[in-house]
Order: C-alpha cells, then sequence, then structure tokens
C-alpha cells in the first residue's frame, strides 16, 4: 500500500511543478536557515566542555561595592586558592591564572623577537585541575620550577621544533629568561583558553605568594569533589570578608570592622559560577577572555525556530489553496472506496517526499553557504559529516516537519463531502479561507517584526559609531611594545611627531579604548581611613601630551604642564569622579586624595576635570577615573594629520626599525580596536538582516503561490468583470486588495510586539536610543511594497488575460 502512495504522491506533484518548487523551496531555505543556526547555537553551548570533569569546575567571583563604585570582578585576591582548598572538604583542587596580556619571546642567542598575543601564569596544579596531558615534557615537574613556561604546539613550532622545544630557554620581553618544560595541544576555538598560547609558572612570580585580600589580579578556578554540592560554599564564601579580608586591609584602614564596612552602605560578596555557564552568563572586570550572551543566544533560537514556522505555514498555505485543484480527485476516490485514513495517509506522503527533498536541499544550501556564515558570525564551524547522531536528529527533524506541515492540510482536504466536491456547489469555501488568512497574517507579523528588530539593532550601532565619545578615535594610530625600546621611548615618540602627516603623539599603556586597566581606592586629605567618603577610581599613567592627542575636553583647571615641577603629584579626574566627590568641577581643584588606609601617604592634588569620555562598552556606565603622569608605557599614540596611511605607517616603521632593529613591529588603529568592542552588537546586526530577508523570502513565495491560485480561481469572474467593462487597474486592484488587509493585520499585530522585543534588547545598554515612530512607519511600508510587488504581477496578468479564453465554454 505504501508503494501506491509513493507512486501516486509522486505523479501527483510532477503534475504540480510550480506548486511542488515553490514548497519545496520554501521549506528548504527555512530548515537551512534552521540548520546553521542551530550549529552556530551548539558551538556556542559546548564552550569548555570538553574538559575533563568540566561539570565539577567552578571560578570564583567578587562583587565589591567600595569607593562609590559596584564592580562584579572575575577575578579574586591571590591567597584565595590556597584558602578554598584549605578551610573546605568540598574542594578538591583549586588553581589561578595572571593573566598578562601579549609579551615577546625571543631564543636566548637571537635578538629578533616573536609576539605572543596571550600569556598567563598559572599553578602547577593547572593540568590536574583541566585534565591535560603533555605532547613533550614531563607533567610531574613542568611548571613546578621558578622561571619555567610550556607552549601549545603552534607557538613551539614559531619557536622551535616540537620535540626539541623541551629544555630549550627564551627571553621574555627582553627581560627574564624562562626554560621551556613541555608542550600541549592548542585549545580548540570553543575553549576560555582558545587564544592563550604561552604557560608561565605562578611559583616564579612573586606577587602571588603575597597574602593581600585587598587585590583583585587573579583568576581562581576549584574543582569540587564528586558527592559535593558547590551550593554548600556559598554562605561559607560570603564570610570571607569578616574571616579574612577585613582582617588582611587593617594594616592599611586600622580599626575597620565589618560593621563599618557594611554600614558605609559598601559590600563584597563571594560566589561561583560553573566553567561551562561562563562563555554566555559572564561579562565582569577581567575576564580572560571575549565572552558572548545568552541573550543573543536566544534570539537567534527565536529566529530559527521562526524561519521553520515560516516554512511550514508556506507549505500550509499553499496546500490549502491547491485543494481546489484536488477537490474532485478526493470526491471520486471517497466514491470508489477509499476511507479517510488512506487519504491521510496518502497527503502524508506527499508531504514527506516534499519535506524529504527540502531537507536534501537545504543540506546542499547549508554547505555552499556555511563558509560565508561563518565569516557572518566570526566563527569556524563545521558539519559534523561524521557524526551518526547528527544526520538521525536532521532525518528526524525533517520527518516532524513533513509531520506538521503536512498535517493540516492532509485532515483538510480528506475531511471533503463527495457528493458536493463533485457537484462542484462548494468551490467557494473549500480553500479553507479563515484559516489560510490567520496564517498569512502570522507570516507577515514574524516578518515585519524582523524588519523592526533589524532597524533598531541598526540604528543603535549607528548611535554608538556616531556618538560623540568625548575623544578622537579618528586617524589615531597605536603602536605596541614601545617597553622593547628601554629607554628610547621617549626618543622615539619625538621622532615620530616630527613627522610632517604626525600632529601629535602620546606614550602610555591606557587608552579609550579596549586597553590595559588599573584601579586604586583614594581617601580625601581630611580623613585617610574614611570608608564613606574613599573614592575608587580607575588610575591611568599618561605623559603631558595625553590630553591633547586624545582631544579630551578640560571643563575646569588645567592639563598637565612641564612647567609645573608639582605636576609630578597632580591627578586630572573626569566629570563621574566629580559627582562622586559631590562638588562641582571648579570645587574639585585643589583637593587633595592619597591612597586609602597609606602609612606614609603620597597626596596628588587636582588640577583638571575632563569632560566625561567612554572607555568601557555602551552597556555599562562610565566609571570614575584619574589621570597621572608616569614615565612607563606599553604603547604610543600617533595622531595623524592625513588620511595616507600607508605612508605615515611606513614612515613610522623606518624609524622603529632605526631604534630597535629586529624587534616586531605592531600597531592598530584605535578606530578599529572600538569597532571590535562591539562585535557581538555587530554579528547580531548582521545576521539580522540575513535571515529577515530570508523570512521574507519565504513569507513572499507562500504569498506569490497563494496570488496565483486566487487568480485562478476567480478566472471566470474576472474574464465577466473584463466584459462588464473593467480596467486592469480595478482588476488588479480587486485582486490585491484582500491580500493587503491581510498585511495590514500582521503590521497591526507584530508593532507593538516589536517596540515591547527591541525596548528590552536596548534595557542592556546604559546610553542607548529611543525607539522612533519613523522605525515603525518604514518598517510596515516596507512589508506593504514587498506584498504589493509579489502580488501584482500575478494580478496584472490575470486582469489583462483574454476573456474569451476563460468564458468559451459558458
Amino acid at each position: 500500500m505504501f508503494k501506491n502512495h509513493l507512486k501516486i504522491a509522486w505523479r501527483s506533484l510532477k503534475k504540480q511543478p510550480f506548486f511542488t518548487f515553490l514548497n519545496t523551496f520554501g521549506l528548504a531555505i527555512g530548515i537551512a536557515g534552521g540548520l546553521l543556526i542551530s550549529l552556530y547555537i551548539y558551538d556556542e553551548l559546548s564552550y569548555d566542555k570538553m574538559f575533563a570533569d568540566a561539570d565539577r569546575i567552578h571560578r570564583i567571583h567578587a562583587d565589591i561595592k567600595f569607593g562609590g563604585e559596584d564592580r562584579n570582578f572575575a577575578v579574586t585576591p591571590a591567597p584565595m586558592a590556597e584558602t578554598v582548598q584549605n578551610d573546605f572538604s568540598e574542594v578538591e583542587l583549586a588553581m589561578r591564572f595572571r593573566t598578562q596580556g601579549s609579551m615577546l619571546l625571543r631564543k636566548a642567542d637571537t635578538e629578533a623577537n616573536i609576539k605572543e598575543l596571550q600569556t598567563t601564569f598559572v599553578d602547577s596544579t593547572f593540568f590536574k585541575m583541566f585534565g591535560l596531558d603533555l605532547l613533550a615534557g614531563d607533567i610531574k615537574t613542568a611548571l613546578k620550577s621558578p622561571n619555567t613556561l610550556i607552549l601549545t604546539k603552534s607557538a613551539a613550532q614559531k619557536h622551535f621544533n616540537i620535540n626539541d622545544a623541551v629544555g630549550q630557554t627564551l627571553v621574555l620581553d627582553n627581560d627574564d629568561s624562562y626554560t621551556v618544560t613541555g608542550v600541549i595541544d592548542d585549545f580548540p576555538q570553543n575553549s576560555f583558553l582558545r587564544d592563550h598560547t604561552v604557560f608561565m609558572a605562578m611559583s616564579g612570580y612573586e606577587d602571588s605568594r603575597i597574602v593581600n585580600w585587598g587585590s583583585n589580579n587573579y583568576q581562581t578556578y576549584i574543582k569540587i569533589i564528586p558527592t559535593a554540592n558547590v551550593e554548600d560554599i556559598q554562605e561559607p564564601l560570603r564570610g570571607f570578608l569578616g574571616k579574612y579580608v577585613v582582617p588582611g586591609v587593617q594594616q592599611f584602614m586600622p580599626g575597620i570592622t565589618e560593621e563599618q564596612f557594611k554600614a558605609a552602605g559598601n559590600h563584597l560578596i563571594y560566589s561561583t559560577m560553573p566553567m561551562t555557564d561562563i562563555h554566555l552568563r559572564s561579562d565582569r572586570v577581567a575576564e580572560i577572555s571575549r565572552n558572548n550572551d545568552l541573550q543573543s543566544i536566544y534570539i537567534l533560537s527565536f529566529i530559527a525556530i521562526f524561519l521553520l514556522v515560516l516554512a511550514c505555514v508556506n507549505f500550509m498555505n499553499l496546500s490549502t489553496a491547491h485543494s481546489l485543484k484536488r477537490a474532485k480527485e478526493v470526491g471520486i476516490r471517497k466514491t470508489l472506496g477509499s476511507n479517510r485514513g488512506e487519504l491521510i495517509r496518502q497527503f502524508l506522503v506527499e508531504s514527506g517526499l516534499v519535506s524529504l527533498a527540502s531537507l536534501v536541499l537545504a543540506v546542499i544550501l547549508a554547505i555552499i553557504l556555511l563558509p560565508l556564515f561563518n565569516d557572518l558570525a566570526d566563527k569556524n564551524i563545521s558539519i559534523p559529516y561524521t557524526n551518526p547522531i547528527f544526520w538521525l536528529i536532521l532525518l528526524a527533524s525533517g520527518v516532524v516537519l513533513g509531520l506538521l506541515s503536512g498535517g493540516y492540510p492532509a485532515f483538510f482536504m480528506s475531511k471533503f463531502i463527495p457528493v458536493k466536491v463533485l457537484k462542484g456547489t462548494s468551490s467557494n469555501s473549500i480553500g479553507g479561507g479563515k484559516v489560510r488568512n490567520a496564517l498569512v497574517i502570522f507570516q507577515f507579523a514574524i516578518s515585519v517584526f524582523l524588519i523592526i528588530s533589524t532597524l533598531v539593532v541598526y540604528q543603535q550601532l549607528d548611535y554608538i559609531q556616531n556618538k560623540d565619545l568625548g575623544f578622537s578615535k579618528d586617524q589615531v594610530l597605536i603602536v605596541n611594545d614601545v617597553f622593547s625600546l628601554d629607554n628610547k621611548a621617549t626618543s622615539f615618540k619625538e621622532e615620530v611627531k616630527n613627522l610632517s602627516y604626525v600632529k601629535n603623539a602620546t606614550l602610555s599603556s591606557f587608552f579609550p579604548t579596549p586597553s590595559s586597566r588599573s584601579d586604586t581606592t583614594f581617601a580625601p586629605e581630611e580623613g585617610l581611613t574614611d570608608q564613606e567618603n574613599a573614592l575608587s577610581l580607575q588610575r591611568w599613567g599618561v605623559d603631558f601630551d595625553y590630553v591633547s592627542t586624545m582631544d579630551f575636553e578640560i571643563i575646569a583647571g588645567r592639563d598637565f604642564n612641564r612647567d609645573f615641577k608639582n605636576d609630578s603629584t597632580s591627578i586630572i579626574v573626569n566629570e563621574s569622579a566629580v559627582s562622586i566627590i559631590g562638588v562641582s568641577p571648579e570645587e574639585a581643584i585643589g583637593k587633595r586624595y592619597a591612597p586609602l588606609g597609606s602609612e606614609n601617604p603620597e597626596f596628588f592634588t587636582i588640577i583638571g576635570v575632563v569632560k566625561d569620555f567612554h572607555f568601557s562598552p555602551f552597556r555599562a556606565e562610565i566609571e570614575s577615573l584619574s589621570l597621572h603622569l608616569s614615565d612607563r608605557a606599553y604603547a604610543l599614540a600617533v595622531k595623524l594629520e592625513s588620511e595616507n596611511f600607508s605612508n605615515a605607517i611606513a614612515g613610522i616603521e623606518g624609524i622603529w626599525n632605526q631604534i630597535a632593529p629586529g624587534q616586531p613591529f605592531d600597531y592598530y588603529f584605535m578606530e578599529d580596536s572600538f569597532n571590535d568592542t562591539y562585535q557581538s552588537e555587530q554579528r547580531l546586526g548582521r545576521i539580522f538582516f540575513i535571515f529577515t530577508t530570508l523570512s521574507i523570502l519565504i513569507a513572499c513565495l507562500g504569498l506569490f503561490g497563494l496570488a496565483a491560485f486566487n487568480a485562478e480561481k476567480r478566472t471566470k469572474e474576472i474574464g465577466i468583470r473584463k466584459v462588464m467593462g473593467a480596467s486592469v487597474g480595478q482588476i488588479s486592484y480587486r485582486l490585491s486588495i484582500d491580500f493587503l488587509k491581510l498585511v495590514g493585520f500582521a503590521i497591526l499585530v507584530s508593532l507593538p510586539l516589536g517596540w515591547y522585543a527591541m525596548n528590552k534588547w536596548l534595557e542592556d545598554f546604559s546610553y542607548r536610543i529611543e525607539i522612533g515612530v519613523w522605525v515603525f512607519i518604514l518598517a510596515a511600508f516596507l512589508a506593504v511594497a514587498i506584498s504589493i510587488i509579489t502580488v501584482s504581477y500575478q494580478s496584472i496578468n490575470a486582469a489583462i488575460a483574454n476573456p474569451i479564453k476563460c468564458l468559451r465554454t459558458e
């Protein structure tokens, strides 16, 4: 019987190629889009699950409110790891990371450096914590001794042959020598350690041995025993404030108690987060790598579901509309003895064939489009061809989609009453008009919703790109690693400033775009242990040309000046710092602050106030900040006069090579760094645009098919109207207006939903747009325009047809 169903289904589909194409192609687009998004989501959800015992590994966090600032840190004090392992029987193992960013590495017998972008100190328990093996070296001794390190496979290949790397000596940042004691495999891209290539022994890092509970610089990971519940240590962790932190800082703040600390409105809360949750649920200060957010996964999941639902709705719509052509077939088959169950099975086989063909086409489309999707999503996703579970899930999904999309048409058409359909008396009611109209409204409501979302995302990105940031990011070139020039960094800067196309230059390690960050808690001169008036400030070391090069606006006081000898103990603060002090910018000038609890305080005098500038993502409020003079610098920022960047870079590189032959010349533009900060938003905008286009295409395919069947159904009516004198425009209007009414209803449904959803998305930004009325007007206009274009072709074709051909039998 199934074979018979299969033959009839094949013949039926061959007889109506246009209908078959619309259904197959529409469903294939939906499945292909859903498949690509599903691969992306699977990759995001798989982060850090490759490590042994990943479900037992947690990171300790610190939520701190102090000095007028409320911050959530991914780092904790140096003694945290040892303390939790000693205090909690639930903790099997603890280890720390102390990230160092990029470093210059060279062999001991050469002068030429090679730059490694991500390096870190780690405890010797690193291997045991994450279940790692060495490709070369002895895991029992690697990272045990000071001044030893291990390299990833790719880093080892850059510096040595992998088999010859162990025992070799590397000089780091032209300073300390380290011995290579092991080589590990590269970390996969879905790991938080994906960019790290050099791991140095923590035992050689002096700061890691200092018991200082007032400084947070270490990523602390713990592994709990299999029978333990991590929730059992949360409350004891909170008790660390009174047990360790307060006693530990009393040398700086004599007499401080936990009660005083809390009474001043402060808090310090330690807690844990599962390692496998960090990538999507953590956005804290000092993350070890760039994370995504769970909201984007929800958004993409909804888009994937929308695409599949749109494709299924398309199928149902076209099938029910097409039922007029199949009505007599159903009537004859029922007259000849077919029962309803047989007819349902027949129509389900047909939908199954379409679904299977769509699935094959979707896989082909996904394979073709995957490289483009990887570029779009900044991923390296591949289709798991050798994984049988993947193919089983895909096949099962295809079967389910076939049943869902073909179920309603099958039950709908099997209900036809033979007497009525064979007499032709119910041709006007056969099509399931109300349900079909509801499905059209649903389709376009989703499309309009996605159009609104795309417009809002792009408007917010445009706002970020064009908002006054409080500094000039354009035509600013950042040259890294100037510390490698030793005492020649200032000479390098002055020579660069003499170039004709250079406007200004400044040496610093701190810039408004992603760079180093450092903060200190200050107290006013009149109360060096006064918690209530403490002031937590980002503390940036700069030179005399920093403010002018960055183009900051001074709203009170003055800039640093070489003629003022006391400027070495002066600071410039931003508006946010002044607001915490509680005075006007003018009143802040002359106030003196020293690090909180200093035994021999060095006072810093506020000499200037700069207008707030954005140095954190727009999702965060601008923090309080201070600038002080320092001769320690990691980079040189160069403000260029012209846009002839190639000549400027060549000229600066020429000076670099004269001063530091053999040292790598590494640079980037500040504007590019700023744009990188908003990669996730830009990626979301591109994904919205692509999949909104796909949803509109699917909806238009369905509308196009419905318009064709509608025109065919009303052929005689059109002929009579033409004979009675109706113009082409009038007939086109009559055929189109019903569809436009449905699109209008869809717009009314989608506008409030789009407004609510995008306002929720914008709530994550401290600096955001207000959604204007024009967004909804434009979305409605686009929906109407697209539907008119889609329907008008069929309407005009029907309107210009010769009425004699359709009326000759009457």
